[in-house]
């Protein structure tokens, strides 16, 4: 049985080698409010903490996972200029959080994914959406701009072209066109949802958390640096990969024909 820990207005579930993490403000359609910044960041702290845990889900409670920060909140708090932008730096800095965390990340979409929770789901590892969800940037919309990820995260996913057109028109996109703009993993039908992301956070779950770590943190600084300094930084992490006793393992249960006990050393 799943171990469930309440906290508003984020729920904490560890389940095996899987921590899920829900957005819990269902009465909000689970907006992001500054607490639940905070929880959210507790929570992946938790996860990283928990050996066992080697796959962090995202999801929105009452079948919805985000649709933005919330703005009576916003309203509430926005006494200028200086108020906004410390709401969108700490937005930002937890996003970032998410995104170079060791452990990889799997958002599951439904319902509305706009705003915040769009931004959320960028900084995510991987996204896993009903094919009826509906996911967009939005800001340009309220003639707001999202401050976690738009202009670093989401070109690097989609390209420029399509970056702006999202982001400029404020367009929302299906689950199935998210698929086929490059913007998800992947997507299935309703009934089909749980399964699909079973299926694919099982396929992370299986392997080595060193090695996944190492692969992670490279293929996040791929992102960014020039290609003499990235044979270095690939030269680095493939010796420090292949020097581990999880490589060891790994080699061994190919040879014996055996299934690998993973150490995360």
């Amino acid at each position: 049985m799943p171990v469930a820990t309440e906290v508003e207005p984020i729920q904490y579930e560890a389940q095996g080698a899987v921590a899920n993490i829900w957005l819990n403000r269902p009465h909000k359609r689970n907006s992001v409010s500054q607490q639940l910044l905070a929880e959210l960041e507790r929570a992946v702290d938790r996860a990283e903490r928990d050996p066992e845990i080697r796959v962090m889900v995202l999801r929105g409670r009452e079948h919805t996972f985000c649709s933005g920060f919330d703005l009576d909140e916003l309203l509430a708090d926005f006494a200028g200029r200086t108020v906004a932008l410390e709401i969108a730096r700490e937005s930002a800095r937890v996003c970032d959080r998410l995104f170079r965390s060791p452990k990889p990340s799997v958002a599951v979409l439904e319902g509305h994914t706009t705003a915040g929770g769009f931004e959320i789901m960028l900084n995510c590892d991987f996204a896993i959406a009903d094919e009826e969800a509906l996911i967009g940037d939005f800001h340009i919309r309220r003639a707001l701009f999202g401050g976690a990820g738009p202009i670093y995260r989401l070109p690097r996913i989609v390209g420029i072209r399509k970056a702006k057109e999202l982001m400029l028109t404020g367009k929302l996109l299906t689950g199935r066109e998210a698929r086929d703009f490059g913007l998800v993993t992947d997507c299935a039908a309703a009934a089909e949802l749980d399964g699909c992301v079973e299926e694919f956070v099982a396929m992370l779950a299986d392997k080595s958390p060193y090695a996944m770590s190492i692969t992670k943190m490279a293929l996040n600084r791929g992102l960014d640096g020039d290609t003499d300094t990235l044979m270095v930084l690939e030269t680095l992490a493939a010796g420090l990969v292949l020097g581990s006793n999880d490589a060891q393992e790994g080699i061994s249960a190919f040879l014996e024909k055996r299934e690998a006990v993973w150490t995360g050393t």
